[in-house]
């Protein structure tokens, strides 16, 4: 399986140990923060707030939380400023990787997930070394026990680009601006999916075995725990075999 879906089925096995550590509630706290001060406070007309909002939901982030995190962006109360960029590496095995930040300390932030790369087997590239190899698209993923056929003809009637079985689960791809009205369409047909997201699908795939794997998946999960860092992107593919034999 490619690797965003793979490192998206891991992330929901251990979700719920990071949001015990607070992880998920920052990131979504300065996600929600930087929307509402680019865009606004209302969701009608801010389309990244409302996605965030709803992540933030999904998370069962307290409705207080939500609205401070608001009023922060839109100045209403004092917060923090933050910067928000991508950085661009590679990873074990010549992976391309995509590190979407957030921080108000860009140096820290720099040295640091510079640090993640190297001692993992990577290394910080220049921009532009490996976005060309990634296409921004929204994604709707359900369990691959929903009804495949019911998912297909109402994406495609919803304006989708591609419906995908990806074997342990089903992939709609949207172009990001149609990206919410198919995630509801699909809701108001009864369609329940596990993931939705705006995200980063590699055009092509390394395949990763052996300590090179094992390389990859613990520089993901470093900087997935790294507070500045919002969203990881990689195109590893790695067997469901060797997935078992590292994290069992």
């Amino acid at each position: 399986m490619a690797g965003h879906s793979k490192w998206a089925n891991i992330k929901h096995r251990k979700g719920a140990q990071d949001a015990r550590r607070g992880k998920v509630f920052t990131k979504l706290i300065k996600e929600i923060t930087v929307a509402a001060k680019i865009g606004g406070a209302e969701i009608e007309s801010n389309a990244r707030l409302r996605m965030a909002i709803d992540k933030a939901k999904q998370s069962n982030m307290p409705k207080d939380n939500i609205d401070r995190a608001i009023k922060k962006g839109t100045g209403d109360l004092d917060g923090v400023v933050y910067e928000e960029g991508t950085f661009e590496g590679y990873g074990p095995g010549g992976v391309a990787v995509m590190v979407e930040f957030m921080t108000d300390n860009r140096t820290r932030t720099v040295a640091d997930v510079r640090h993640i790369f190297s001692k993992h087997g990577g290394n910080l590239g220049v921009s532009g070394s490996v976005a060309f190899l990634f296409d921004r698209k929204g994604l709707v993923a359900f369990s691959n026990e929903a009804d495949f056929d019911a998912i297909f003809e109402a994406a495609l009637e919803a304006g989708a680009e591609d419906v995908k079985d990806e074997g342990d689960s089903y992939e709609v791809l949207t172009n990001p601006s149609d990206f919410i009205d198919v995630r509801e369409t699909l809701e108001a047909k009864g369609l329940k999916w596990e993931t939705a997201e705006i995200t980063m699908i590699p055009q092509t795939m390394v395949k990763l075995e052996g300590k090179p794997a094992e390389q990859m998946m613990k520089m993901m999960e470093k900087l997935e725990d790294y507070d500045d860092v919002q969203n990881v992107y990689a195109n590893f593919d790695i067997s469901d075999e060797e997935m078992e034999s590292l994290f069992g």
